[in-house]
């Protein structure tokens, strides 16, 4: 089960590739790298704790309230993470706060919890949240990281608003390429991935499918 959970949530059912959920934050705030984990990092906190915690109380839960109750934790969760990012990363939650918010909105957490948690151990529900998790940050990033490079030509840019310290940017090229950066290159950049991780799979199954054939018999 844990090999299946990894699978689904970094790959097989990744929220953003496959699911296409959370399109609003991924959309909006995969313009660079440091917005891109900071809010990463957010979604997979609040869905991993949420999981956890629908989880535990799915034995207190009947049919009519379970799903309001649902909204009401993750609703809460990301009220705290929202207050705590804006109490320690003032001028990142200046950036990414009103996505924050939206994490509620996102059906990732919502679909998570009523699909699995309420249903699974709280240790099978953590990991699916963690992996889920993972799998949308990953999203991001890359996303974040292409869409810097090529607007902007640098990487990490505004990385001290989430680690502190001097300001680690790489500038990389002067060339600059601002669709990148606008919302057009933010849809351009996810169907590209999109249609990468389709090609990746249909040669995957192509490669499968020959393993399974039979041995050609000489005559």
């Amino acid at each position: 089960m844990m090999k299946q959970i990894v699978k689904d949530g970094l790959w097989s059912r990744n929220p953003a590739l496959v699911q296409l959920l959370g399109l609003c934050p991924l959309l909006a705030v995969s313009n660079n790298f440091t917005t891109s984990l900071g809010l990463g990092i957010t979604t997979l906190t609040v869905l991993t704790i949420s999981n956890i915690t629908v989880s535990l109380l799915r034995s207190y839960l009947d049919e009519s309230t379970r799903i309001p109750i649902q909204i009401l934790i993750i609703a809460g969760f990301v009220t705290l993470a929202d207050l705590l990012l804006q109490y320690q990363y003032f001028e990142l939650h200046q950036r990414i706060g009103l996505f924050v918010a939206l994490i509620v909105t996102n059906c990732t957490l919502l679909g998570r919890a009523e699909l699995f948690a309420s249903r699974q151990p709280a240790i099978w529900a953590g990991l699916d949240g963690l992996m889920m998790g993972i799998g949308f940050l990953a999203v991001l990033l890359v996303m974040g990281s292409i869409r810097e490079l090529l607007g902007n030509g640098t990487l990490f840019s505004e990385l001290h608003l989430l680690i502190g310290g001097d300001d680690v940017e790489i500038r990389l090229t002067d060339a600059r390429f601002l669709l990148a950066v606008m919302p057009p290159g933010a849809f351009l950049t996810l169907g590209c991935l999109i249609a990468l991780k389709n090609i990746i799979d249909q040669k995957l199954k192509e490669h499968e499918r020959r393993k399974t054939l039979p041995n050609s018999i000489s005559p």
